[in-house]
């Protein structure tokens, strides 16, 4: 029974990249059908290419004879090949170098030396910004604040820059040292912290007033949905006879465990998630099991909860199994695949779209809460606030009492 769930987990995967910093990124990777399995990729010269080829070797001429400063040959190769990829538009797909497809890959699989911070990128800025730090991590310990924005990882600018490739150079072997660029409040400063190997703690869960049951997820990483289930019947042990299930500020995860949370709520055979590729080729996920929660539940979530957080807060509210309550969601519901290429480089590219099992779209248009609550204005940080001043968690407490 692990060793299936090994194999869906890889399967399927909705780009935290897992680092720790644990990064969250908003997007969703397969990896191959297999775990282990490495798909690789043989290129043909057609026209396209060898018009490609034939204006980059003009340019290489151009730079041997009359480019005055030094050449790396290998940094104007793979320059030229992020900027291809680049020319998409798609902000989810990428290319990556030998180098940063086995940091990716490490990541993907499970490497957990780092700082204990979870980060995901603005928008509209591009700035990395801290989401969370993992309780008892360096991070934590040494003051890192969710909302902080990294600014620079070891000297090096890092806005703009892919997320996956930030985490890998945030991540590295327990005992060496990372050197950051915070700034916090518009002021920048430094700090460097020590690498240790992260403890994951995917759910916090408490009893609040009312006898009602709150767990709230940072990301669905490995481990989550069979975590999910033991914080449940501890605080059904406890007498909660309600559940309020915090996804804000959670930008996705692994597929499959936000689905093993739904196998838990839904009824067994029903549709959870339905993906679609770029020829209309539709696969569907059903659940697997007899649902054991039944206590009225109350989903948070707002502008930053994202992908396979998405797809658990869809398909609860289409079947009508939780009253959505905050903002609306990010709006991230496209599926990207991540293919090695012979010499070791990679690249992730868009491949799927998905949707909620009434067929609703979540891509660009996210998921509009049954009850829309604004956070006071006087809050200055969305990613850590005060339960008094939490009006999306006092409605959703008001709601269930």
């Amino acid at each position: 029974m692990k060793e299936e769930k090994k194999q869906r987990i890889y399967k399927t995967i909705m780009l935290i990249v897992m680092v720790a910093v644990i990064t969250f990124i908003v997007t969703t990777i397969f990896l191959s059908s297999k775990v282990g399995e490495t798909k690789y990729i043989l290129v043909s010269k057609g026209e396209e290419t060898s018009e490609i080829t034939s204006k980059l070797d003009t340019f290489k001429s151009l730079i041997d004879k009359v480019y005055l400063g030094d050449v790396d040959e290998e940094k104007l190769k793979e320059s030229a090949i992020k900027g291809y990829i680049k020319g998409l538009g798609d902000e989810y797909s990428s290319y990556y170098t030998k180098e940063e497809m086995e940091e990716v890959e490490e990541d993907t699989m499970g490497n957990f030396d780092g700082i204990g911070v979870y980060i995901s990128k603005y928008a509209d800025t591009d700035e990395i910004v801290v989401i969370a730090t993992i309780e008892d991590s360096v991070a934590e310990k040494q003051g890192i604040l969710s909302g902080d924005i990294i600014s620079k990882v070891n000297g090096e600018d890092c806005t703009g820059m892919d997320i996956s490739v930030v985490s890998s150079k945030i991540r590295g072997e327990t005992g060496t040292n990372v050197e950051l660029e915070i700034i916090r409040d518009g002021k920048p400063f430094n700090i460097t912290l020590t690498r240790e190997n992260i403890k994951l703690n995917h759910i916090k869960s408490k009893i609040l007033k009312n006898n009602i049951g709150y767990l709230n997820i940072t990301a669905f990483d490995s481990g989550c949905g069979e975590e999910f289930e033991e914080k449940y019947n501890q605080l059904k042990s406890q007498g909660a006879k309600s559940l309020i299930i915090d996804l804000r500020n959670n930008g996705g995860g692994i597929v499959d465990e936000a689905l093993e949370i739904a196998d838990l709520i839904v009824e067994k055979e029903k549709t959870t998630l339905i993906t679609i590729d770029k020829n209309g080729t539709e696969e569907t996920e059903k659940s697997s099991k007899d649902p054991i929660i039944t206590e009225k539940i109350v989903l948070l979530v707002n502008e930053n909860t994202a992908s396979s957080s998405e797809i658990l807060a869809g398909c609860l509210k289409d079947y009508n199994k939780a009253t959505i309550v905050g903002k609306n969601t990010f709006g991230k519901g496209v599926i990207q695949e991540l293919m090695s290429l012979k010499d070791g480089s990679g690249i992730k590219l868009t491949t799927n779209e998905y949707l909620t099992p009434n067929r609703n779209k979540i891509n660009e248009v996210g998921i509009k809460p049954d009850v829309e609550v604004d956070i006071p204005e006087d809050v200055s940080n969305i990613f850590s606030i005060e339960e008094e001043k939490d009006t999306q968690l006092q409605k959703a407490i008001e709601i269930l009492k």
